[in-house]
Parts: structure tokens; sequence; C-alpha cells
């Protein structure tokens, strides 16, 4: 069976409040670091969430 090419990543909040998403990724078709604009449940807003390492 053939590894899956997606991997793993954190999405951290811009907003410093610790909250995080987990998504996954094609790195082979997005090189550079993702950036999305969710919600974030502890500021109780939509901020820019940057990806980041899971540890």
């Amino acid at each position: 069976m053939a590894k899956s090419k997606q991997l793993l990543i954190r999405m951290n909040s811009s907003a410093d409040t610790g909250f995080f998403y987990v998504t996954t990724k094609n790195p082979k078709k997005n090189t550079e670091k993702m950036q999305l604009r969710k919600y974030d449940p502890v500021a109780r807003k939509h901020v820019v969430f940057k990806e980041g390492k899971i540890k």
C-alpha cells in the first residue's frame, strides 16, 4: 500500500489565544505556508490562522 502524500499541519491563531486547528496539506501542490481566515472561539471572532508544526 502506498504512503499518503498528505501531511498533517497545525493552524495556529494569530490572536495568540493558543487555539489551533489541525488539517492536512499536500506539500507538492502547495509549497508555501498556508494562511486561512477562520473562527477563533476564544477570541470570539474571525482571525488569520497560520501554518505551524505539530509537536
